[in-house]
């Protein structure tokens, strides 16, 4: 596929190959951007600013609702191409399609609800002779670089709400998974999109990155990837504003009045959706020491029921991480973990870019598993006595995305979810539950500012005050 630059699709001499993590199959090449293109994208996104800041509010929704409507009709395209490039099953790659076309729409919707105030000149003495309001306008050139683990829903939940606010964007997709992302901009263009609104540059990090986050004339970034590379992009970024959505370690706590069945079945599937490869994947598990052996031994079951292979194949529950050095340095902490004290309940073999849906129980605190994010499919058990125990131990570590509690009883919920330190609870529901629409975000180490298209909005514009003296009123 060709990049998006300046208005028109761009190929180059040098290419980066896009294979299938599953096999190592060629399913397609990209072209290989370089500094001079990084200029080329800049200066094009500049003159679209003057354009889509211009288009009205209708207008901007129009292109949005058609676009939603264009991958609508076409989802199975779009979720056989997220499917190869990824990580995701074919029955994740569907939903993930058919939510970009939900993220789409909100995003049309919200770009109608973007309101400013009238404010209260008279309210402090010396201003009765004053009116006025205040608006939201665009904040200008987005850089928005994206993760590969949500190839074509976490681009639009960043081009989406962009657009809609009126702003150019340039968009720096992840390297080993650029194909939706290129598909996207395709029905965007299609659905009447002005071509300078956007640009699409594909290239590695390390040669495109710092020269993309640097330049004065981009006015945000929004970035969601890992902690060592949102450190860098704000080393380089300068005086602008920066989004940043950079991982978790989620806990959940399992109290002893729960159903287990639906509980595990929770659980299970928020720790291998995507094998593993999920920002709000459950990775910490504390459970009431009354329930735990029963908890642990219907998780095991549950787990060992999962079919992982071909991510083509109907039947297959969980596909392979998105490379063999991944699944490689997941097969390495899992190592460390059990020479360090911890038992292998069910898993932790590596064959290839497939790793084995793993639990653990026992691990130690300075094990790397359980400090850090592990993005990739192992969770670790906890027993714990206390709710204080359980919180406690819930926000030991240094990120704060989502956190989860499964309980009937009222008063546990509301304590835990208010002295949980993160960006949100979910309570009878897996930590990687999220709905499109709502505030999304972390505190700590997960990141800053907060997504979700009402909220993205509000991040991409800025309030202009406009004040009227009047004297003769």
């Amino acid at each position: 596929m060709k990049f998006l630059l300046d208005g028109k699709w761009v190929d180059r001499k040098n290419k980066i190959d896009v294979r299938d993590p599953y096999d190592n199959s060629l399913i397609d090449t990209v072209p290989r951007g370089t500094a001079q293109d990084v200029e080329v994208a800049i200066s094009a996104a500049v003159k679209g600013f003057q354009i889509m800041k211009r288009l009205t509010v209708y207008d901007r929704a129009q292109i949005l609702f058609k676009a939603a409507a264009i991958i609508k009709a076409d989802l199975a395209s779009y979720a056989e191409i997220i499917a190869r490039e990824g990580s995701k099953t074919i029955r994740e790659a569907r939903k993930e399609a058919n939510r970009c076309t939900n993220t789409l729409t909100v995003a049309a919707e919200e770009s109608k609800r973007l309101f400013g105030e009238t404010i209260p000149f008279d309210s402090f003495p010396g201003g009765e002779k004053r009116r006025g309001y205040y608006y939201r306008f665009p904040i200008g050139v987005v850089l928005a670089i994206t993760p590969f683990n949500d190839p074509l829903n976490l681009v639009a939940h960043k081009l989406g709400p962009a657009i809609a606010a009126g702003n150019s964007v340039i968009l720096k997709p992840a390297t080993v998974t650029p194909l939706s992302a290129l598909k996207l901009a395709e029905a965007l263009l299609e659905a009447g999109l002005p071509p300078l609104g956007l640009q699409v540059i594909t290239g590695y990090g390390s040669e495109i990155g710092d020269a993309l986050a640097q330049d004065e004339r981009i006015r945000m970034i929004s970035f969601t990837g890992g902690v060592e590379a949102g450190k860098q992009i704000a080393e380089v970024a300068g005086i602008k504003k920066i989004g940043m959505e950079l991982g978790s370690n989620s806990p959940v706590i399992v109290w002893k009045d729960v159903d287990i069945p639906s509980t595990v079945d929770s659980c299970v599937s928020g720790a291998f959706w995507a094998a593993g490869q999920n920002c709000i994947g459950v990775q910490r598990i504390y459970i009431h020491k009354e329930i735990y052996e029963a908890f642990k031994k219907a998780f095991v079951k549950r787990t060992s029921k999962y079919k992982i292979g071909d991510k083509m194949k109907e039947e297959t529950d969980m596909g392979p991480m998105i490379n063999e050095e991944e699944a490689k340095r997941v097969d390495k902490w899992v190592r460390e973990a059990v020479n360090l004290g911890a038992k292998v309940l069910y898993g932790g073999k590596r064959k290839g870019s497939l790793f084995e849906p793993t639990v653990l129980e026992k691990v130690p605190v300075k094990a790397t598993i359980h400090r850090e994010e592990v993005f990739g499919p192992t969770v670790n058990l906890y027993p714990i006595a206390t709710l204080e125990e359980a919180i406690e131990k819930s926000n030991s570590v240094k990120f704060g995305l989502h956190a989860a509690i499964f309980t009937k009883d009222v008063d546990v919920a509301f304590k835990a979810a208010y002295e949980l330190d993160c960006g949100g609870v979910m309570i009878n529901d897996s930590t990687d539950y999220r709905l499109d629409s709502m505030p999304f975000g972390g505190v700590k180490y997960s990141g800053l500012g907060r997504e979700g298209l009402k909220f993205s909005l509000l991040e991409m514009t800025e309030p202009k005050v406009i004040s009227f003296y009047l004297p003769n009123i």
